[in-house]
């Protein structure tokens, strides 16, 4: 090759540069929304943090409350995308041990999207 720093002004101007990616919601610089993948991960992360002293939140494993159930099964008892609004609102299960919280909108997205992913195959 005979103008090589010619290629990479050309490569720069022509918007072909690479565009580094954000780490949290996937999107490349520029781009609104995230991948999928991203909302889960984020999700998983938001479960393991507030919800696994009670729930089995991951695809194995008991819950450490025997009355809590396990994630990757609550597509059995109710539909998935119907519980965004049960944790927008707050969950009242009639028991002390469930506290009481409040959750972003996204991440309350992020944790539907994970419960979709982790869905034993007899549920959503």
């Amino acid at each position: 090759m005979r103008h090589p720093a010619a290629l990479v002004l050309l490569l720069v101007l022509t918007g072909c540069a690479v565009r580094p990616v954000d780490p949290l919601t996937g999107a490349m610089s520029g781009e609104s929304g995230g991948s999928t993948l991203a909302a889960e991960d984020r999700g998983a992360a938001y479960a393991r943090a507030n919800c696994a002293d009670c729930h089995a939140v991951g695809l194995a494993g008991e819950s450490p409350l025997p009355a809590a159930p396990q994630f990757r099964d609550l597509g059995r008892r109710y539909p998935v995308d119907d519980l965004a609004e049960a944790f927008a609102e707050g969950i009242n299960t009639g028991h002390a041990a469930m506290p009481e919280f409040v959750m972003s909108t996204a991440e309350n997205s992020d944790l539907i999207a994970y419960l979709k992913s982790i869905q034993t195959l007899s549920g959503n």
